[in-house]
């Protein structure tokens, strides 16, 4: 499992790369200094910023500030995180139409929160999962949701050579412990052979994909389908691997992947634009990352499966809310496009899951 350590320092991480593409705009000085011209261009100060460069009017100059301003962009992204979540739960539509009307100032922008949100989401699934291990030839030997059967015989073995080390080191009788040593190497020698026996046949019936361009070795793109699919059928616990461990810096890719989804839910319609739907996904993805994360947190910490289920039930309604105080619809008219919005998001994903494959192992 992780260091705790490592999840604050994501945690951390996120929300002051976050702070970094959310302006502070609407938000009232601490006042560390008293200075009557902006430190960053000269101009004359007539209020808590910069009318002409935007750079707060006062800035610290200690220690202890420049502390407490870490704590707040951390914590509290200057207090407007813990205005935002409420809305982003139960009034994600009206969060969504105040943003996408102009009315910012006590919300955090839906990019700044998307990028705090999957800093947090990627560091509690770190937190919670053991890391992969590969032996000498690539092959995983212990998964992230835990041991696979290769991974107990590997620890097995060397806990019995341990045992073996100490017992000669002591003068004690070793010959039941080295019979149980032959054994079990013997068990972990099966085990790979079997593994190997498997990969082999997953190759045999399901062979690369080869696209023909006619004469030659065909263009670019399709030798590198080619190679990636070797890589990736010849040892596909080291693949998914890669696409676990690459998924976050690839996640921007599910806004422009969902976008034109919630589009066609409005085809025809000239009051939205793609800025609004864009606002609308964004929105809603921090809040399903939020989910994940809860019930990443939920299965591994606690045992309350229920609050699992409530969440999953909770998601629908959701989206269902979120739909109609956006774009101001019906009920039927928001219940027919959630449904509809269920079955993009889950094409939407497939999707991302493709291209992070793609990316990953190519």
């Amino acid at each position: 499992m992780s260091d705790p350590g490592q999840l604050i320092g994501d945690i951390a991480a996120g929300a002051l790369t976050a702070r970094a593409v959310e302006p502070g705009h609407g938000e009232a000085a601490d006042g560390h200094s008293h200075e009557a011209a902006c430190l960053n261009c000269g101009t004359m100060l007539i209020g808590s910023h910069c009318h002409q460069c935007g750079q707060a009017a006062h800035v610290h100059k200690t220690l202890a500030a420049f502390f407490r301003d870490l704590v707040h962009g951390v914590f509290h992204f200057e207090g407007k995180i813990w205005r935002t979540l409420p809305m982003l739960a139960w009034h994600p539509g009206r969060l969504t139409r105040e943003y996408i009307d102009g009315r910012r100032a006590s919300y955090v922008s839906p990019i700044a929160l998307f990028l705090f949100v999957v800093f947090l989401t990627f560091a509690l699934f770190n937190l919670a999962g053991d890391p992969i291990h590969f032996d000498k030839d690539n092959n995983a030997v212990v998964g992230p949701a835990g041991t696979t059967a290769e991974g107990e015989a590997v620890k097995h073995v060397a806990a019995i050579k341990a045992e073996l080390a100490a017992a000669e080191q002591a003068d004690q009788p070793t010959a039941a412990i080295a019979g149980r040593l032959v054994g079990a190497e013997a068990a972990l020698a099966g085990i790979r052979t079997g593994n190997a026996n498997k990969r082999a046949g997953s190759g045999a019936k399901d062979p690369p994909i080869k696209v023909s361009s006619g004469a030659g070795s065909g263009p670019d793109w399709a030798k590198g389908i080619n190679d990636g699919w070797d890589r990736a059928t010849q040892n596909p616990d080291l693949a998914l691997y890669k696409v676990q461990a690459s998924a976050y810096k690839y996640s921007w890719l599910l806004i422009p992947l969902s976008v034109p989804f919630v589009w066609l839910l409005f085809p025809f319609s000239r009051r939205f634009r793609i800025y609004d739907h864009t606002v609308f996904v964004t929105y809603s993805l921090c809040f399903m990352l939020i989910v994940i994360a809860a019930i990443t947190a939920i299965n591994v910490w606690t045992s309350l499966g229920g609050l699992i289920a409530v969440l999953m039930l909770y998601v629908p309604f959701h989206m269902h809310r979120q739909l109609r105080e956006t774009y101001g619809l019906s009920r039927a008219g928001a219940l027919w496009r959630t449904m509809a919005l269920g079955v993009f998001a889950m094409i939407a994903l497939t999707l991302f899951a493709l291209a992070v494959l793609g990316l990953s192992i190519g």
